[in-house]
């Protein structure tokens, strides 16, 4: 299961009811350093995974769908009803269950078999849903306290302070974040990035979220994605990349009403 800092590895529990799908799987976990991964436990159907739930915890279950006694849909809405439930991968040898596996939240599908490549891109997705986790000391022995957003960029993890994030915006099935050097591209939704950044951040938009203390102007501007289409509307200028992003209607008091409490 998640916690609230993430392990610097990913806790894997394995649930399948075939012992040579688990131990293919196993191998391949080992073989990932990027985010690096280590199987914790391995179970052979949904009874036996919540038992092993009960005294112990993982990040991630890599779970098989079609298996004795409930299936792996059915186990993972259950996890749904636990306080902090770890993120699925299914893992399946049929396609027809993606929509539903979606449905309930899965971070990725995987179909059997499993290639190296997939599920290590599988991995980096889980890695990046939980997001905020604290990086390495910068010197041994010293604690860094500077929260990071784990984004994947060109197949490598990146660890990037949240410091130096000047936005976050959703756009399609993606959130672009933008550092005054990078884009970066992630698959976590805005609302779960929006608790666990906290209130260095405000939110602008339904669709985006900027750092205040990159924020240098309000104002009324004829934006792109307005709520009046055609008209103007209030936005926000983020430094020092100097873009506008819209304001909502909804949203423009409390962000007025937080900018004047910074001073700006």
């Amino acid at each position: 299961m998640t916690t609230e800092t993430q392990s610097a590895v990913l806790r894997v529990l394995l649930v399948d009811d075939e012992e040579l799908a688990r131990l293919r799987l196993r191998g391949l976990v080992g073989e990932c350093t990027s985010p690096k991964a280590n199987v914790v436990g391995e179970a052979a159907n949904a009874t036996q995974a919540l038992v092993w739930l009960q005294s112990q915890d993982c990040d991630l279950m890599l779970l098989d769908i079609h298996m004795p006694g409930r299936d792996g849909t059915q186990l993972a809405a259950e996890l749904q009803q636990l306080t902090n439930p770890p993120a699925v991968v299914f893992v399946t040898a049929h396609t027809e269950h993606a929509l539903r596996a979606f449905d309930l939240e899965a971070v990725d599908y995987l179909t059997k078999p499993v290639r190296r490549e997939r599920l290590h891109a599988a991995l980096q997705r889980v890695a990046q849903r939980l997001a905020i986790a604290p990086p390495p000391s910068a010197v041994a022995g010293a604690a860094e306290t500077e929260p990071v957003v784990v984004v994947s960029d060109r197949g490598r993890v990146v660890r990037v302070p949240v410091s130096e994030v000047l936005y976050l915006k959703a756009e399609l099935k993606y959130v672009t974040l933008r550092t005054a050097e990078h884009t970066y591209v992630l698959d976590n939704a805005l609302s779960d990035l929006e608790q666990r950044l906290g209130d260095r951040f405000i939110r602008v938009h339904r669709n985006a979220l900027v750092a205040k203390g990159a924020v240098r102007a309000l104002e009324r501007r004829v934006i792109a994605c307005a709520d009046d289409e055609g008209g103007e509307s209030w936005a926000v200028k983020v430094a020092p990349v100097d873009e506008w992003l819209a304001v909502s209607r909804r949203q423009a008091t409390a962000v007025r009403e937080a900018l004047m409490a910074a001073g700006l």
